[in-house]
C-alpha cells in the first residue's frame, strides 16, 4: 500500500457519504453506546485529512475502513476512561431486522455475544460479507470463521430463548 497524501475536505464528504452508515454500525456493535459511537465514527473519519494509504478500489476503501473501525473501537475500550460499566442506551435507529422480530432484542442479544463472535456475526449478516472474504479480511482460515459463525448463532438463539429461527446459508 502507498501512503497518499491526506484528502481534501470534498474528497472527505464523498468518502463519508459512502461508509458512515457501515462505520456507525460497526463501532455501535464495540460501544454499545450512541455517543461514544458518535465520537469514534467523527475520529475514525478525520483520520482521513491526514496521509493514508490510497486504495486500489471501493472494496479495499471498504476493508481498510472495517479493520480502522475495528481497532480504533477496541483501543478505545482498552482506555482506561472507558474501563467503566456503560449500560446500553437507547438503539440505533438505522439497524433493523428483516423478519420483523424484537429488533431491540436481537440486537441487544447479538451485543452482548463476545467480541468474536459479535464481530462475525454482524459483517456477515450485516455486511454481507462471504465466509472467504471475511478470512481474508480477519486474516483467519475459512474453517474457523465457520466454526464461530456456527457457535455465534447457537448462542444467539440461546440467548433469545431458542424461539428466533433463521434459514442459514452459508456464503463461500
Amino acid at each position: 500500500m502507498d501512503q497518499k497524501s491526506a484528502m481534501s475536505d470534498e474528497e472527505v464528504g464523498a468518502f463519508y457519504d459512502r461508509h458512515a452508515d457501515m462505520v456507525y454500525r460497526l463501532c455501535y456493535v464495540y460501544l454499545k453506546n450512541r455517543a461514544d459511537t458518535e465520537d469514534a465514527v467523527q475520529s475514525i473519519f478525520l483520520k482521513m485529512l491526514n496521509p493514508h494509504p490510497s486504495f486500489r478500489d471501493l472494496e479495499h476503501e471498504k476493508a481498510w475502513l472495517i479493520v480502522t473501525s475495528k481497532n480504533h473501537c477496541k483501543d478505545l475500550l482498552k482506555s482506561w476512561w472507558k474501563r467503566r460499566k456503560v449500560d446500553l442506551d437507547v438503539l440505533p435507529d438505522q439497524v433493523t431486522h428483516e423478519n420483523g422480530g424484537s429488533n431491540n432484542e436481537v440486537l441487544e442479544k447479538l451485543l452482548a455475544l463476545p467480541p468474536k463472535y459479535k464481530t462475525i456475526l454482524y459483517l456477515y449478516y450485516f455486511e454481507d460479507y462471504s465466509v472467504k472474504e471475511l478470512a481474508d479480511l480477519l486474516k483467519k482460515k475459512e474453517s474457523t470463521i465457520q466454526t464461530q459463525l456456527a457457535t455465534g448463532r447457537k448462542r444467539l438463539k440461546i440467548d433469545l430463548g431458542g424461539t428466533y429461527e433463521r434459514s442459514y446459508q452459508t456464503r463461500i
